[in-house]
């Protein structure tokens, strides 16, 4: 059966293929939209080829097939951008891994050619983010995928740090030797394996603000550096002592998202004077 979205303003459901996969350096070579409003019952779409400016990356090309030659004649960004932005318009957004990947590609785009995509006010749908929120992520769950069993002692204790031991023999078991495929298509040789040191780099995930991962949260909460000389340190300390590294960031080459967080924070701490 098919749904009719409940809407109270339009969505865009959008997906890219990029040059590579640094949402700062690498750039769009194509883009779909689909626009469902409440004044369609059939959505509007845009399907576009960019030409890029840049070399594909070999990765990039072995996922998508994309190649320069493709889109020697193809528009820039700067020639299509405010067509993207106009459809896009007011919309709230939707896509696949699109917080981590799409979005913040998408706004450095338009941050090249003078268009401010101010995503504060949009509603943001990431499906991936549903899918890994409502499938069982429980130690019931794992118990049975991997050791083909029910756990009826859950919440003890004692039985569920059993039963934890062996659903890890169980994934060790079930994933030997298996490939993992990423977000975006890229293999990742058998990164299941009994080495304890590979498998903690392979699940390890710091809560960063930005995508870039300049960024994030110490135990606190507290906003963070995570590059550079202050990394560690709480931004609004070092601004507090340097201010001239807030400028410093402003006029580097980092992302239009590590700026506008970094600009929110100075401004806040101005207010407090």
């Amino acid at each position: 059966m098919d749904i009719n979205f409940n809407l109270e303003k339009d969505i865009v459901f959008f997906d890219i293929e990029s040059t590579g996969l640094n949402v700062l350096k690498d750039r769009i070579l194509q883009i779909a939209l689909i626009k469902y409003t409440n004044k369609s019952a059939l959505p509007e779409e845009l399907f576009l080829f960019i030409n890029p400016g840049i070399p594909i990356s070999e990765e990039a090309f072995a996922v998508h097939g994309i190649s320069n030659e493709m889109l020697r004649n193809k528009p820039t960004f700067e020639q299509v951008g405010k067509q993207i932005y106009e459809f896009i318009g007011t919309a709230d957004i939707g896509g696949y891994n699109s917080d981590r990947f799409d979005i913040p590609m998408l706004m450095e785009e338009f941050h090249r050619i003078g268009l401010d995509f101010d995503i504060s006010k949009r509603r943001l749908i990431d499906v991936q983010k549903i899918f890994y929120k409502m499938e069982p992520r429980t130690l019931k769950a794992a118990y049975r995928l991997y050791c083909g069993g029910n756990l009826d002692d859950a919440h003890d204790a004692l039985a569920d740090a059993r039963a934890t031991v062996e659903v890890f023999k169980g994934q060790l078991r079930k994933y030997e030797n298996v490939d993992y495929i990423d977000g975006d298509g890229f293999s990742h040789p058998a990164p299941i394996k009994n080495d304890i040191a590979a498998i903690a780099e392979f699940v390890s995930d710091s809560s960063m603000l930005d995508v870039t991962q300049r960024l994030k949260y110490n135990a606190k909460g507290e906003v963070i550096f995570n590059f550079g000389k202050y990394t560690g340190q709480l931004v609004s300390h070092v601004f507090k002592t340097e201010p001239n590294y807030y400028y410093w960031i402003i006029e580097k080459d980092f992302s239009a998202q590590v700026k506008q967080i970094v600009k929110n924070i100075f401004d806040e701490m101005k207010k407090q004077k």
